[in-house]
């Protein structure tokens, strides 16, 4: 199964059919401001169907199959996108899912596969252990099982994302697109490249969790021991055996992003297109706007893979971005311990532009001088810049910035 053979353009057309009345095809969105080298234009797949584009691969693997594989069902392993992804399928072509979820997946997700018809099994453990009970009840049942992103049915799916991009826009120049597992990527890059040679593929893992570009630089796969990022989507320790030749045959380049890029691509999606991204799905803007990869006066799209972040992480990931674009900033301004100085250091940060969100006043600093005291401030800032105004303004007043 791991030549590039299994996969032909044929398929990811005939995908396109059978997903036409199905999936959403959500139209180009921009120019927008997220880059001020390039043209950077976003596919919205956050705004598909369970809120990810893993329905479109989960959905025609599901309508493939036989009458007789159809009876027995079908089984799946997921934390998120893809068990909504097969429930949704299954239910749809009257077919009986069973989803095996780590016994911690959050509830919201839990519960959104089972609105969505599936049978829920609830494994201890972490992901690896529910994956293994997966293939145990599959050999038991004589279930189907859907796999993530290593099944060339599911690639051609998702390779009609790369269909639709160059059918809207012929004249792209770049593609920029989430990789965890790697069977987006595959299919967009395998689809773009034989339409479209000369259209330039990037992929973009997190900083946490490399493991595509581990693989591609070693000319080999690569497990990773293990893997820590907000884009859970892409938290994958290891590649597919038909991902990894189908990103080292039409990917051009591999890159990573930080943690804290990508909460500053949330925000800006937010503020700027009103558009929510789960981490994994705001990898590719991230690349875009922190000039990861070449697209300087290119005309580009980044694949916005899904939208479904836990509400409770999206206000810290909030928090994040505002920090990492400068919108919030924490000073600590050592004083002399006597009146009037307070108030003094809050006049200057008010004449410099900052809102002061809040204030800590140290009297027993270790750091300070006896007759001193330590003063936090969380600050409301416009950018960096604005930012080392603040600190430059600070110090001309006479004060001492300690961080």
């Amino acid at each position: 199964m791991s030549n590039t053979s299994v996969i032909d353009i044929a398929e990811v057309y005939r995908a396109a059919e059978v997903l036409q009345n199905v999936a959403r095809h959500p139209k180009l969105i921009g120019p927008t401001k997220l880059s001020n080298d390039a043209q950077v234009y976003l596919k919205p797949e956050n705004l598909q169907y369970t809120g990810s584009f893993k329905l479109r691969g989960a959905y025609y693997k599901i309508s493939q199959l036989s009458e007789e594989e159809k009876k027995r069902g079908v089984i799946a392993c997921s934390a998120g996108n893809h068990a909504q992804g097969v429930a949704l399928g299954a239910t749809h072509n009257g077919i009986k899912s069973i989803i095996c979820l780590p016994a911690g997946a959050p509830i919201s997700k839990i519960e959104a596969t089972k609105a969505l018809g599936a049978e829920v099994c609830l494994v201890p453990g972490v992901y690896d252990d529910a994956y293994n009970r997966a293939l145990e009840l599959q050999k038991e049942h004589g279930y189907t099982l859907v796999h993530p992103f290593d099944d060339p049915l599911v690639i051609a799916g998702q390779g009609t994302i790369g269909l639709e991009i160059i059918t809207e826009m012929p004249d792209v120049d770049a593609v920029i697109v989430p990789v965890g597992g790697g069977g987006l990527i595959s299919g967009v890059a395998f689809t773009i490249k034989t339409i479209k040679p000369n259209v330039k593929v990037y992929g973009v893992q997190a900083q946490g969790a490399p493991s595509m570009v581990e693989s591609i630089k070693d000319g080999q796969r690569k497990r990773l021991q293990s893997v820590a990022t907000i884009a859970d989507g892409i938290a994958v320790k290891e590649p597919g055996v038909n991902t990894y030749e189908l990103c080292s045959k039409y990917v051009d380049e591999i890159v990573t992003v930080t943690d804290d890029e990508v909460a500053a691509a949330i925000l800006a999606l937010i503020e700027q297109q009103k558009l929510v991204a789960e981490g994994a799905g705001a990898v590719s803007v991230a690349a875009a706007m922190f000039n990861k990869v070449p697209i300087n006066g290119k005309k580009v799209v980044c694949l916005v893979s899904g939208g479904n972040i836990d509400v409770t992480s999206l206000n810290r990931v909030i928090t994040r971005g505002l920090v990492r674009s400068g919108r919030n900033a924490s000073l600590t301004v050592i004083l002399s311990d006597k009146p009037g100085q307070l108030s003094r250091v809050c006049a200057v940060i008010g004449e410099l532009g900052a809102n002061i969100m809040s204030v800590e006043h140290k009297r027993n600093n270790a750091s300070t001088d006896i007759g001193g005291c330590a003063v936090d401030f969380e600050l409301e800032t416009r950018d960096a810049a604005h930012i080392a105004d603040l600190r430059k303004g600070l110090a001309d007043a006479g004060f001492t910035v300690a961080n």
